[in-house]
Formats: C-alpha cells, sequence, structure tokens
C-alpha cells in the first residue's frame, strides 16, 4: 500500500529538527547552571499540548520516565511559559515565521483582510470589559492576515467594551513595524475591512501609510443615503474576508485555550495567541 501523504493541517506538534529551525534561535540561553534534564523541543511541545487541549496545568498529560514518575513538573513547564513570555520569545518566533514565509514568496500581500474577534472569560482577570453585541465579558483583538489566511501583524488587544475602530488606528502602527522588520512592500496594499471601521480617520490613517482602504459602508441607521463623492469599496474584494479572516478565526478555535480565557494575566491569554498564530503560519513547513 502506498504511504500516505502528508497533507496541510495547523501542527499541535513540532519535531525536534522543525524545533531547531523555528523555535530555537529565538529562545533565551542560560550563562551559568545546570542544563535542563528534559530537552527544550519537549517542554515547548508540552506548552503547545496545553494549547491545544485547553486543560489545567496540572492536568497536562505528561510522559513517564523509567522509574514509573513524571519526566517533568507541570509547575516547572509553566515557569518556563512565563519565562519565555516575559522575555519576548513567542514574539520573536512569530515575527521570524513571517519573515520566512516572506522569503520563500508564499505571502500573496496584494490585499490584506482585518478583523476583530472576542473571547469570554470566565474567571476574570485584567483588561476585561462587557460586551453588549456579544453579551459576554472578555478581551477582544484585531488581526491582519493575506489573501492566503497568513497573519502578518501582531494583534491589538483591547477590553471587550472598547470599539473596534479606533483599535484600527492603533494596529496599524504595528502593521508598518512589522512589515519594515520582516522586509513586507505594503505600499498600493489594499486593506479590506468591514462597516465597524468605516469612518474618514481610518481611511486616512490607511492612505497616510501608502494602503487604498477598502471598507463596506455603514450607513448607521439612515434613511437617505449620505451626501457627497462616495468611498472606494469593492464588493468583490470585501467578500474574500469569508475565505481569509474568518477563515483564520475559524483554524484559531482549533486552539481550545483560546474558546475561553483562563489565564488572569493578560500577557499570558495574548502569548498563547501569538503562539497560535505562528503554528498557523508554519502549516506550510509542518505537515501532519
Amino acid at each position: 500500500m502506498a504511504q500516505r501523504q502528508a497533507r496541510q493541517g495547523i501542527p499541535v506538534e513540532l519535531s525536534e529538527a522543525q524545533f531547531h529551525e523555528f523555535v530555537l534561535p529565538h529562545l533565551p540561553r542560560g550563562r551559568r547552571g545546570p542544563l535542563p534534564r528534559l530537552p527544550l523541543y519537549r517542554i515547548f511541545n508540552y506548552i503547545l499540548k496545553a494549547l491545544y487541549l485547553g486543560c489545567q496545568w496540572h492536568m497536562l498529560p505528561i510522559d513517564r520516565n523509567q522509574q514509573g514518575r513524571r519526566e517533568i513538573h507541570p509547575t516547572s513547564i509553566y515557569r518556563i511559559f512565563r519565562r519565555w513570555q516575559a522575555s519576548g520569545c513567542f514574539d520573536a518566533i512569530f515575527l521570524a515565521s513571517v519573515r520566512r514565509l516572506q522569503q520563500d514568496q508564499l505571502l500573496d500581500l496584494s490585499i490584506i483582510h482585518g478583523d476583530g474577534t472576542t473571547t469570554a472569560a470566565k474567571k476574570g482577570g485584567d483588561n476585561l470589559g462587557f460586551s453588549g453585541h456579544k453579551k459576554l465579558k472578555g478581551c477582544k483583538v484585531v488581526a491582519f492576515c493575506d489573501r492566503r489566511c497568513n497573519v502578518i501583524a501582531p494583534f491589538v488587544a483591547a477590553p471587550g467594551n472598547h470599539n473596534e475602530s479606533p483599535m484600527l488606528r492603533e494596529a496599524l502602527p504595528s502593521l508598518m513595524k512589522t512589515a519594515r522588520e520582516a522586509g513586507l512592500a505594503l505600499h498600493g496594499t489594499i486593506v479590506s475591512l468591514d462597516g465597524a471601521y468605516d469612518c474618514r480617520v481610518n481611511r486616512k490613517a490607511i492612505f497616510n501609510r501608502g494602503m487604498v482602504p477598502n471598507i463596506n459602508p455603514n450607513p448607521r441607521g439612515r434613511n437617505k443615503p449620505k451626501r457627497g463623492r462616495k468611498a472606494l469599496f469593492e464588493p468583490a474584494i470585501f467578500k474574500e474576508r469569508f475565505n481569509t479572516i474568518e477563515r483564520l478565526f475559524g483554524w484559531e478555535d482549533k486552539f481550545r485555550r483560546l474558546l475561553l480565557r483562563f489565564e488572569r494575566l493578560s500577557p499570558l491569554h495574548y502569548a498563547f495567541k501569538t503562539l497560535a498564530y505562528t503554528m498557523i503560519n508554519l502549516r506550510h513547513y509542518c505537515r501532519i
């Protein structure tokens, strides 16, 4: 029987070779002290397992050693996760994935799609707010992706009761910073957004950065059309969002840790989101 061909899926673990290629160069190296008993790639895979399964740290399934004991304690995995998050490792790994996609010409930046998503927080925490539209208390983020569902910019986070329109103006500088560091050419790129971002200030902010806004007009309950020149809008481009940014958020839901926020500290929750977006970008290289 012919061997089953590997398919392109969202990876939930990395092999040792993949870890050394995509992750290890961005992790801090200890200057003194003994080396860890467990290889770093196995510790990183345990963090991915916590992200994928969505279980609590003490419920994480850990392999047994020859003595029948767990090869590492969950507290040690959590401590290493906190240290990597504090040192900015997950942001560096994500930026390296975008740079690698650009070098291998796997990005289609003729159109980028942006949107926000809200995560409910059942146990409370910081940076939270009640969303009257979603009828839940949580936090929201705004993310950008290209036409091939690759995340190209770090998200901007805010409480759930914040309007997404001002968040766009905070996300654009992060987008341009990522473009400079990853070598992305965004001049003339079309930015496709829904009606929540329809305002003159957002259009001007996009124009000033050399990009073209394609925002669905928001009638805002008007009985008559708004007077003046109509803004640029191409419905065919807007329809792509259901196969791009909405599909991206569907892939994000594969990681159960992100369906509900149980981390009281928002930087830890956003580190998990950054790690999930990195795995989505690495699907081109880590076939399952």
